[in-house]
């Protein structure tokens, strides 16, 4: 008599529980070796926002809105063969939010000085901004001038030698062009960054075996007046 509980097998004949015993579970993702972060600032307008959302989602909005306050993305990179969750705080450049936006310096590792090629006040206001550094960021943190919108060479208000000389008065910052729209340079800037704060921290890997992997941000010798200035890559 065939029995009223029979239990339709499995093809090949394994037990329902040895064939779940025997799936693959999936591996949790390695934890980040370091959290870092790094904030952006500047004036309004010279496209803060730009250059996080470019490296953070590779996306350009033409007519972004301006910050309110701050906001952040995070991305996560390996370098120096280690991971690294980077918080990247994009702050507001109207002067009524400093009061919100100054708590954010004290636990950069990394801050990324804006202004616009093209707009001579936005430079003006570079020393403005090294006062707030210094008034609240720490003395380690590493700092980046960079001269964003290299798109509108044609406008262009601010020399390369400019930023330059203002750069080289500033104890360890480096200098960099870039251009969020065309996407030239961002990753590099922020890739440098990290690479200069990991180079501050121990770490198993020898700087030699990153030596030619990313380039250096160090000024390039001057142009001639009567050449027009090419595009430089900055790492």
């Amino acid at each position: 008599m065939e029995s009223g509980f029979g239990v339709q097998r499995r093809a090949g004949g394994g037990s329902p529980a040895v064939g779940a015993s025997q799936r693959r579970r999936k591996m949790p993702p390695r934890a980040a070796d370091y959290k870092l972060q790094v904030i952006i600032i500047g004036s309004r307008g010279v496209g803060k926002t730009s250059l996080m959302e470019r490296y953070t989602d590779d996306t350009f909005c033409e007519a972004c809105k301006s910050t309110v306050g701050v906001d952040f993305k995070i991305k996560t990179v390996e370098l120096r063969g280690k991971k690294i969750r980077l918080q990247i705080w994009d702050t507001a450049g109207q002067e009524r939010f400093n009061s919100i936006t100054s708590a954010y310096y004290r636990g950069a590792k990394g801050i990324v000085l804006v202004y616009d090629i093209t707009k001579q006040e936005t430079f003006e206001d570079l020393p403005k901004w090294m006062k707030m550094i210094d008034k609240y960021a720490s003395e380690d943190a590493e700092l980046l001038l960079v001269g964003n919108k290299l798109d509108c060479e044609s406008d262009r208000a601010i020399s390369r030698q400019q930023a330059e000389r203002f750069a080289s008065r500033i104890s360890g910052m480096r200098f960099c062009e870039a251009s969020a729209k065309d996407n030239f340079n961002v990753d590099e800037i922020f890739l440098k960054l990290v690479d200069d704060i990991l180079s501050k921290m121990p770490l198993e890997v020898p700087s030699k075996e990153l030596s030619n992997s990313v380039l250096s941000l160090q000024p390039e010798p001057e142009i001639p007046p009567e050449l027009p200035p090419p595009r430089m890559r900055c790492c």
